[in-house]
């Protein structure tokens, strides 16, 4: 099958990169700075800016489309910026005709309770409450669309706030709207290789149309 993926060489992006290459298929890695793209034969590593106006030629002919585009935690206008590039990808997604855009995005518009998101929950940091909120706004954008195949995962809310874990177990649970916990009761984490796995199976299977979804360890 054929696949490209968007931010190809972030901690995301790159981790479902090598999954998709392992596995057999032809990925096609979008990037600003392609010498960083995973080398394999059957990756193909493309310049794209994402608000540039030909971007949804370059989304044509792809069995899916995995977006990890990230503007940068570090970056101070990165509320914005995210806001600007992930609408961006969705129009050109739907200008494409894309089979199956799967949307990478954050854990904060996951449920801690009833009517209680984790980005509005007290001990939520501030500093990342921009880019979280950004995200939760681009899935209740996309809800209602069906003019665009998305589907949308929120990895486990301690992923990339915990240490990063990359021993790769091949194995993840997956849940809906609600936060994930481990066997502890807390805020459970996933291997960024797991979370690259758990995102290959879904575009392989288009397994998640028109609905968000988590996965944790």
């Amino acid at each position: 099958m054929k696949f490209a993926v968007i931010g190809a060489t972030g901690l995301v992006g790159n981790a479902v990169v090598q999954e998709l290459a392992a596995r057999g298929h032809e990925v096609t890695a979008f990037a600003r700075h392609v010498d960083k793209v995973f080398k394999a034969d059957n990756v193909k590593a493309v310049v794209a800016d994402v608000n540039a106006p030909d971007f949804a030629d370059k989304l044509k002919g792809f069995d899916g489309v995995v977006s990890a585009f990230n503007p940068g935690w570090t970056n101070p206008n990165l509320a914005e910026d995210f806001t600007k590039g992930a609408n961006a990808i969705v129009e050109a997604a739907k200008t494409a005709q894309v089979a199956y855009l799967l949307v990478v995005g954050g854990a904060g518009s996951l449920y801690v309770a009833t009517d209680l998101q984790l980005v509005d929950t007290p001990d939520f940091p501030a500093d990342v409450y921009p880019g979280a909120n950004a995200a939760r706004e681009l899935l209740n954008m996309l809800k209602p669309r069906r003019d665009v195949n998305w589907a949308f995962l929120s990895p486990a809310a301690m992923f990339a706030v915990a240490e990063l874990d990359f021993n790769k177990t091949g194995k993840y649970r997956e849940g809906k709207d609600d936060v994930l916990l481990d066997a502890n009761g807390v805020l459970a984490n996933i291997a960024v290789p797991d979370l690259a796995v758990a995102i290959a199976d879904d575009v392989e299977k288009k397994g998640h149309l028109f609905t968000r979804f988590t996965v944790a360890a």
